[in-house]
């Protein structure tokens, strides 16, 4: 192939030609928004500005908590919940595991309390599963339990669940690497430590970030329609790794007979950009305990990719995709 074809959007996405403009123009207005002065001021309205339509983006009216990606909104929600419980599915990422190590697992006998918060994931990140949570919160906000959904997958792709606290991290959607976000029903959620963002994080804001940001949510057209997608997923399903209903941008691809790594290796040379799970795993030669999580056979995770879809994949580059998997043996 004479040019690259990059299928790993769920690791990160190129940023947005909008963002980019976004984020120079925040660059222009350098003073700290928390500086008193009149320069200070223009970037403090620059950051609220961002702020609203993030929010105004998302369809979200609570509080918005910038931060530096998902894993410290993670750290924020799970460590300064006034809770006394912490429970994760076990098929989180790995971050939600580091920010709160003590963690429950959640069991479907799993008892709920006003002093719970729940950590689950909107959209798995490894198999492109869709959590039931519309269901998961019927039944668990009656027992005055908190639910934190990890929107990380599905922030600007499908419609954000109505959980009490949500995160959000830009470079999933073609925003800018460096800043996310933890958006709170409540700031009364929250254990308070002085600082910035309304005393709820320390460290100056990252105002070219979240311009860029906003700009990439409202920048939210596809090169692909969800038909293109849909046929992409039907021209593999017998390859695809089936759990639960799934989100037409990511998929978890098993092949008959060469395992994950030859996949990788073979692919790359071919000119594809694809993985083997979670960035932050995928170089390892581990089994994915996301994978084994959901009980897919050792034999079976083991010849699994994940192809990953964005905002600037082409139609065209899922079909080459698709020819050049089916010419693997």
């Amino acid at each position: 192939m004479s040019t690259r074809i990059y299928l790993d959007h769920a690791a990160t996405s190129p940023l947005r030609p909008e963002a980019r403009a976004a984020m120079e123009a925040g660059f222009r207005i350098w003073a700290n928004p928390s500086s008193p002065h009149a320069e200070g001021r223009k970037s403090k309205a620059a950051l609220e500005d961002a702020r609203d339509r993030i929010k105004r983006a998302l369809g979200w009216d609570g509080e918005l908590i910038f931060t530096s990606g998902a894993s410290e909104a993670l750290a924020i929600g799970l460590q300064r919940a006034k809770v006394d419980r912490r429970i994760v599915s076990a098929v989180e990422h790995d971050a939600v595991f580091r920010a709160a190590p003590d963690a429950e697992l959640f069991s479907d006998d799993a008892e709920f309390d006003a002093r719970t918060v729940l950590a689950i994931q909107h959209v798995n990140s490894e198999t492109g599963t869709i959590n039931p949570l519309a269901d998961m919160l019927d039944t668990i906000r009656p027992t005055g339990a908190m639910v934190l959904a990890d929107c990380s997958q599905s922030a600007g792709k499908l419609d954000l669940p109505d959980a009490d606290m949500l995160v959000i991290s830009a470079h999933k959607f073609g925003g800018p690497i460096g800043i996310g976000a933890l958006l709170v029903r409540d700031f009364n959620l929250l254990d308070p430590i002085g600082g910035h963002e309304r005393g709820y994080r320390q460290g100056t804001e990252n105002l070219p970030g979240a311009m860029g940001m906003a700009a990439a949510l409202e920048a939210d057209d596809w090169q692909t329609a969800p038909d293109d997608r849909s046929a992409f997923a039907e021209a593999l399903s017998t390859d695809i790794v089936s759990i639960g209903k799934r989100a037409d941008y990511i998929a978890a691809l098993t092949h008959p007979s060469i395992s994950a790594q030859a996949l990788l290796i073979r692919l790359d040379a071919m000119g594809f950009a694809v993985s083997a799970g979670s960035a932050c795993s995928s170089g390892t030669l581990k089994k994915s305990r996301v994978l084994d999580a959901f009980g897919v056979p050792d034999d079976v995770a083991a010849r699994t990719i994940r192809v990953s879809i964005g905002w600037n994949t082409a139609p065209e580059e899922l079909e080459q995709f698709a020819g050049a998997w089916a010419s693997l043996t």
